[in-house]
């Protein structure tokens, strides 16, 4: 490819945006690893044996690990800065461009897969559900979510009329792992609705309505709704939805829990 595509204005603009928006990232990192205390909650599995007294088959319960939570939410944010200075570098900003040129971008879509599928995790954790095996399918849901996403462009480049069925799909795999969360997040309120910290309903309802933002960003991408004719106007939505989100997420678990 020549540099023309390359050296256009509004290339060259989100070049230096992803760059900003990195920097931005790994500032908050940095940051929440140096002011977070040492929280850390347990990552437990329940495993079957055989109780010799009892003569029959129980469950026990053991801790596999420990999750230190500052870490945890400076990993997404790490996540998101080092994905965008990589499509910024001189490596990868010309597969960048050529792939924005083709209405995708694939770099946006691994990324989420594992950042907004991690968010998830920190989320669940938040409201009780420490159980190894549920944490490991959140994640899958929410990456399969994005990689329906990914999908959802590679499907449609060529195409006069839009497929939506990766979109369905994604929808679908998304709200399974919210559905758990809110399940999770109703039992604890329920007994103990004074006891819950103001936080985590921040958390819940503000992440919640974000998350679903982002559908909204690519149906008016392929509905070409006003400014979002132009694929680059969805590109930003996604980088500013993205950054909103991980910024949000990342401040009210350290307001909340990470604080001294």
């Amino acid at each position: 490819m020549d540099n023309t595509a390359e050296d256009d204005p509004r290339y060259a603009k989100l070049r230096k945006f992803n760059a900003a928006m990195g920097l931005f990232h790994f500032v908050q990192a940095v940051l929440m690893v140096l002011v977070s205390n040492s929280v850390s909650l347990p990552i437990k599995s329940n495993f079957l044996y055989y109780d010799e007294v009892a003569q029959t088959i129980s469950t026990r319960t053991e801790v596999l690990f420990e999750l230190p939570i500052g870490l945890a939410v400076a990993a997404f944010l790490f996540m998101s800065a080092f994905a965008h200075w990589a499509v910024a570098s001189p490596w990868l900003y010309p597969w960048y461009v050529r792939n924005l040129k083709r209405n995708i971008n694939y770099a946006r879509w691994i990324e989420y897969s594992f950042s907004a599928s991690w968010m998830l995790v920190i989320i669940a954790l938040l409201v009780g559900i420490f159980d190894f095996g549920t944490l490991l399918l959140i994640f899958v849901a929410s990456m399969v979510m994005n990689l329906c996403g990914m999908l959802m462009e590679m499907r449609n480049q060529d195409r006069k009329e839009v497929d939506w069925a990766p979109f369905y799909v994604g929808c679908i795999a998304g709200l399974v792992p919210w559905a758990v969360i809110i399940v999770y997040f109703v039992g604890a309120i329920a007994p103990f609705s004074d006891t819950i910290p103001s936080f985590v309903y921040l958390i819940i309802v503000s992440l919640f309505i974000t998350f679903n933002v982002f559908p909204l960003n690519m149906i008016f991408q392929y509905r070409k709704k006003g400014k979002w004719a132009d694929y680059l106007v969805g590109e930003r939505g996604y980088i500013v939805l993205s950054l909103f989100a991980k910024s949000i997420l990342a401040w009210q678990v350290w307001s909340g829990t990470l604080r001294g």
